[in-house]
């Protein structure tokens, strides 16, 4: 038989009895094909994986909520919450006026006058005044602030607290053995005057209102 070389294919093939040989190239191209169709599967998943991913870390860019309770925390608007001092008289009752509270002025100083002084200008802003003189021996040169507001137990969050507000620098004490509703004012060696009408009134004003805090609900 005569050897015949098929056009185009450059001498590299011959055809030798009546059958063709098989075109190895076009295999080689079909698996290629095949590779690289799974490849890019393969990087398509691990893309999509890779989003999903990153939306779990960072909520997918959508406000955060619980999973399957559409709940959400909001702020809201400031509500008002009384302070201790007049969370204490709204237990005992409202804060008496200072028509209703009787105070004793005693002078733990050297200073002569002050105890009349000081009754005279506590009467002039409503207190009642009781007794007013020097101050007894476990007091008298003792004090080394600017005074000592005394009461019974039950003045603790009731008179004292009002009268605070005349001296704002005074240290409270309370005596458990002591019986009645009158309250001292003892003044001490710091003591120049009382606190400014202006600043009294402000701080008599701040004691019965309740200030406002921020609070925060659940939309639930």
């Amino acid at each position: 038989m005569s050897m015949l070389t098929p056009p185009g294919m450059g001498g590299k093939y011959r055809i030798t009895g009546d059958k063709y040989p098989r075109m190895r190239p076009h295999r080689r191209r079909g698996r290629l094909v095949v590779v690289v169709v799974a490849c890019g599967a393969v990087l398509g998943v691990a893309g999509w994986g890779t989003l999903q991913l990153i939306d779990v870390f960072t909520g997918g860019g959508g406000t955060a909520t619980a999973a399957g309770t559409g709940c959400s925390t909001k702020a809201t608007k400031a509500s008002p919450a009384a302070s201790p001092a007049a969370a204490s008289a709204a237990v005992a009752g409202a804060a008496p006026k200072p028509a209703q509270i009787t105070v004793n002025v005693f002078n733990a100083t050297t200073r002569s006058g002050l105890a009349k002084t000081t009754a005279d200008e506590l009467k002039k802003r409503g207190f009642r005044i009781g007794e007013v003189g020097n101050a007894t021996k476990q007091y008298d040169k003792k004090v080394t602030g600017t005074g000592i507001l005394l009461g019974p137990a039950s003045s603790l969050n009731t008179s004292l607290p009002v009268l605070a507000t005349q001296l704002t620098t005074a240290e409270r004490r309370t005596d458990a053995a002591r019986a009645g509703t009158t309250v001292d004012l003892i003044i001490g060696n710091q003591f120049k005057a009382l606190t400014s009408p202006a600043a009294s009134v402000k701080a008599l004003t701040a004691l019965a209102a309740p200030q406002p805090t921020a609070t925060t609900k659940k939309g639930c």
